[in-house]
């Protein structure tokens, strides 16, 4: 199918562009980002909407939560990274409703038409069935998330610091992190550095021997799909450091101050002022949507189900990319896992294959490079399965570093990055331990625009 214009009377007054496919890309992230470059500077007009106004980079949240880096260090304006593009607009606001048969979607009360619709709207987390724990144990997903990871962790060390009781102590200074796969095993290393460096070195009155930080999963071992050898050296970095790892526990309940477990058959509790929650991913809200307006399939993680090129059946208009599809290799039982590897690739295929569009014929069938995994676990420690090329300890993390500022989409993000490593690698200080927010802000993030007055007004 040759990708031809159709007439939209909502789209805004474009000159010299009115004649090109418009193609309306919802979310920000990996996949939406790289799929907006690789369209810039082209002939088509792009849309990006997402509900935030900056790309956000994920894979760093857990520093902002232990204090190492600010948020504007993940973070990137999307106006200034795709924006100025003449052919590429972006929209901040958050879509409501898509009309698949007028080729529609709903955006801040307001239609706006598409010839070729993509969502790349990432991925959220799960508490399994168990949304009350949500308040409990903030998830790491947004800002607002590691804001609260981090205002919780300082505001019970200064609580802690206040108190003479030592039992209580202890429990203000004990930490739970849910989920003992690369984000938990990076949160958890990242805090109890954090805690012990800032007792020693900002509290006067504090025991850094009382700091706990417990990792807690029903896995049997940490990091459970990277290599059974690096996963153990990492095991016993995280126990070096002070980490306690329940290991074959099943979360059973969490309630204020205190997570009930379930360990070999022998109910266990643990009295923790922090909990935080890195286990399970479901998938965007706007997938499941999409899939009662088209009937398409989705996954047990809500993830919508693509054919080869990343469209549905009956809708070749639309693609779904990144987190929010659910997207099997020829020959592979298991989908493409939700990392920022696979989004940056199918992004950049899709694109190619829009444009292919515009000469009538398809691009080279999407084949997925894996680049291997990594996670760092310490300061200056990390573990790294590069295709069968494994590394720990300080090599695995420069490996680490150099790959994170490598994805980071801004040179100014790289070089302060860069900088706040280094400074924290020859000081042991943390730039970033701000008390800041309002408690539970991670609850209701509110985004997006206020409702408009008149439903009938224009962009």
């Amino acid at each position: 199918m040759v990708l031809a214009p159709t007439p939209v009377t909502t789209d805004p007054e474009a000159t010299g562009m009115d004649a090109w496919p418009h193609v309306v890309v919802v979310g920000g992230g990996f996949a939406g980002l790289k799929l907006c470059h690789s369209l810039s500077h082209q002939p088509v007009r792009v849309t990006l909407i997402d509900k935030r106004n900056f790309n956000l980079f994920q894979p760093l949240l857990y520093q902002v939560a232990s204090g190492l880096v600010s948020a504007a260090d993940v973070a990137s304006p999307l106006r200034q990274m795709v924006g100025q593009a003449p052919n590429v607009r972006v929209l901040l606001g958050e879509v409501t409703d898509i009309d698949p048969d007028r080729c529609e979607l709903i955006c801040n009360d307001r239609r706006i038409g598409y010839d070729r619709l993509v969502l790349a709207t990432g991925s959220g987390s799960a508490y399994f069935g168990h949304e009350e724990w949500r308040p409990l144990a903030p998830p790491m997903k947004v800002l607002e998330h590691a804001q609260e990871i981090r205002r919780r962790l300082l505001t019970a060390l200064e609580e802690a610091e206040q108190t003479t009781d030592r039992s209580r102590q202890r429990y203000l200074q004990t930490v739970v992190v849910v989920g003992a796969g690369p984000a938990g095993c990076e949160l958890a290393g990242s805090v109890v550095e954090m805690m012990q460096s800032a007792i020693r070195r900002d509290f006067k009155r504090l025991d850094p021997t009382l700091c706990r930080v417990v990792l807690v999963d029903a896995v049997q071992r940490v990091l459970p799909a990277m290599d059974s050898g690096l996963a153990a050296e990492a095991a016993e970095y995280l126990r070096s450091q002070g980490v306690v790892l329940l290991l074959n526990s099943m979360v059973e309940g969490i309630e204020a101050g205190r997570v009930r477990l379930r360990r070999e058959h022998s109910p266990h509790q643990i009295e923790a002022a922090t909990v935080c929650w890195t286990a399970g991913v479901r998938g965007s809200s706007l997938g499941k949507l999409l899939a009662e307006r088209t009937g398409c399939a989705t996954d047990r993680g809500g993830r919508v189900e693509v054919l080869a090129d990343f469209s549905l059946p009956d809708h070749p208009e639309i693609r779904v990319v990144g987190d929010t599809c659910s997207y099997k290799p020829p020959g592979e039982e298991r989908p493409l896992p939700g990392m920022a590897g696979p989004a940056v690739q199918m992004g950049g295929w899709v694109a190619r294959d829009l444009l292919a569009e515009l000469d009538g014929r398809r691009a080279e069938p999407f084949r997925w490079f894996d680049l291997g995994s990594m996670a760092v676990i310490g300061p200056l420690w990390a573990v790294a399965d590069l295709r069968g090329l494994r590394f720990t300890g300080f090599i695995g993390w420069v490996l680490w570093g150099l790959a994170h500022l490598a994805f980071i989409p801004e040179n100014e993000n790289r070089v302060a990055l860069l900088t706040r490593w280094l400074w924290q690698i020859a000081t042991r200080q943390r730039p970033a331990m701000l008390i800041t927010g309002r408690p539970d802000q991670h609850l209701e993030v509110e985004v997006g625009l206020e409702p408009t007055p008149s439903p009938a007004s224009r962009f």
